[in-house]
């Protein structure tokens, strides 16, 4: 009897310790959380379903398709991303992140889709130049590329500068309900989610010419977790290699703005 005893708790110990390790290693090996602004068409909204999508969100299932990993998607205030992705509540920014002043603060892929801030009006606003909107109140999203560049002495800041008022918005469905509404005169917004925006809302808006500077976006990690970032880079060679890659793109009307090779 003692003999049965002893075996059966070994075996629940051993059982025990397996259940632990398994536990431990699980969302290294089998679980990928990414963090997007849920308010950020076409690369990460939600949609008529209540479904969490965009085109960000699709690559990054295809990739958990191909690794076996399981998909977190993590909506995140734009201006607590950092904070997301130091403490690890999520693995990865993802979610038309900008590389280009940023070089330095992230594990960063190669760059995928090519994009520009531009401005954005209403149609009849008489706005049609960038000169035109000294004195005006121009929106943008809070930590926002936009609002960088506007801010930066490398940048726009003179143009900034010239505003009547740079009102920041958590997102940008607010702002162009502000822009609707005259609240706002114009808003600088990155050009893949403005032409999303304008698509749905007729001939009501326009984008202006010229614009305001030429960026790139990729996949932002923690600083140093190259094993992750290369794990996903890779998977993302194969998404293109498979026509997938290209598939996702123009299904979100994004395929002139690809740049991944």
């Amino acid at each position: 009897m003692k003999l049965f005893k002893k075996l059966a708790l070994g075996a629940l110990a051993v059982g025990m310790m397996a259940t632990v390790f398994t536990g431990c290693g699980k969302k290294d090996s089998k679980t990928f959380t990414v963090g997007f602004d849920a308010e950020y068409p076409p690369y990460g909204y939600m949609d008529e379903n209540g479904d969490y999508t965009g085109f960000d969100l699709e690559l990054a299932e295809e990739v958990c398709k191909l690794k076996g990993w399981t998909l977190v998607k993590q909506p995140i205030a734009w201006d607590n991303k950092d904070n997301e992705l130091n403490s690890g509540s999520i693995d990865c920014i993802w979610n038309g992140f900008t590389i280009n002043g940023r070089e330095d603060d992230y594990e960063w892929s190669v760059p995928y889709v090519d994009n520009s801030q531009v401005i954005v009006v209403k149609a009849d606003s008489g706005i049609t130049s960038l000169s035109d909107l000294a004195g005006k109140t121009v929106g943008v999203q809070a930590a926002s590329a936009a609002l960088d560049v506007l801010t930066d002495e490398e940048g726009q800041k003179a143009l900034g500068d010239s505003f009547g008022k740079l009102q920041e918005f958590g997102d940008y469905n607010t702002a162009f309900a502000e822009l609707m509404a005259g609240s706002v005169d114009a808003i600088a917004m990155d050009i893949g989610v403005a032409m999303y925006q304008i698509e749905g809302r007729g001939d009501e808006f326009v984008i202006l010419a010229e614009h305001l500077n030429a960026e790139q976006y990729g996949i932002g990690f923690k600083k140093g977790n190259t094993e992750l970032k290369d794990e996903v880079e890779s998977a993302l060679r194969e998404l293109k290699k498979n026509g997938k890659f290209d598939e996702l793109a123009e299904k979100y009307g994004l395929s002139d703005m690809v740049c991944f090779e």
